[in-house]
């Protein structure tokens, strides 16, 4: 008879072990003690019939074995968090978790006004908000609820666009101050212009609108867009943020509104099965009437 498969307690442990780097750091992440971590790491590396970390001047590396068992370790704990979401919101009432993600400027200048607005008429709700410019597959159950500035495509989904946000240049009065307002696209060539550092298919295409946007002109570059918005409300220079923030900061001019404006769609989705559960769409409902008031 085979021994039966190790605890989802053993892996849940390894993974902490992997993400913290050391079993008193895992410990404490896990609320457990030190030699319980260590029995259940000791556990699993004996079901494996091998060794999962060695000891180094860092504290515990993963060996070869445990970066195999990841990929999986780290599903089964996205399993078992949704898998809690959806036991903790069973019901008509509104409570239980709910992951929410969105780019890093929604979700870091937007979206707490509006998930305040929705703790404080469901208060047993509770919101995991993941801010990432990349995009989780709902279908797998990465996240409940997803705002997108790309039109999802994938089956199975309830989406509702919301409207679009326009795009423009801005700078803050003070950097104008000291260098001056350009008066066309051609003017951008004498400032400091915060921009990307990789090209993107769609950044490409923003290029070909705007040829004097190109990557080597750029005296800051980086790919967090709540950087560069950091940066242009720094002085730093010139850079794109959504039209509607920057009203936000009377500090920020736009410049070359009649030469410059990018419309970027705003949808919220989420999977289908979840349209019936309370908390699920008290969130969809919510974040579509907040970013409703605040689109153009």
């Amino acid at each position: 008879m085979n021994p039966p498969p190790p605890s989802w307690d053993l892996y849940r442990s390894f993974l902490a072990v992997i993400r913290e780097g050391s079993l008193s750091a895992a410990a404490r992440a896990l609320g457990l003690t030190q030699p319980t971590l260590a029995r259940h790491v000791a556990a699993l590396e004996e079901a494996v019939g091998g060794s999962l970390f060695v000891r180094s001047p860092r504290g515990l590396d993963p060996t070869d074995a445990a970066l195999a068992l990841r990929p999986q370790a780290e599903a089964l704990d996205a399993a078992a968090a949704s898998l809690w979401r959806t036991a903790s919101g069973w019901g008509a009432e509104v409570r239980g978790t709910v992951r929410v993600t969105a780019s890093e400027v929604v979700g870091a200048r937007i979206l707490p006004s509006i998930l305040a607005g929705l703790r404080e008429i469901h208060p047993t709700l509770e919101v995991e908000l993941v801010l990432s410019n990349g995009i989780d597959n709902l279908l797998q159950r990465d996240a409940d609820v997803a705002v997108r500035m790309v039109e999802p495509d994938q089956q199975a989904l309830l989406v509702r666009r919301v409207g679009s946000i326009a795009l423009g240049l801005h700078a803050h009065r003070r950097y104008l101050e000291r260098r001056g307002t350009p008066r066309s696209l051609e003017e951008l060539d004498g400032h400091d212009l915060i921009g990307f550092d990789r090209e993107t298919p769609d950044i490409r295409a923003m290029m070909r609108r705007v040829p004097g946007l190109t990557l080597p002109r750029f005296a800051l570059r980086t790919d967090s867009h709540l950087a560069q918005l950091a940066a242009i409300e720094a002085r730093f220079g010139i850079g794109i943020c959504q039209v509607p923030l920057a009203r936000r900061n009377p500090d920020l001019v736009r410049l070359l509104a009649d030469r410059f404006e990018l419309p970027m769609g705003v949808w919220v989705a989420m999977h289908e099965d979840l349209r019936s559960t309370p908390r699920c769409r008290a969130v969809f409902d919510g974040l579509v009437a907040g970013l409703t008031e605040v689109v153009t």
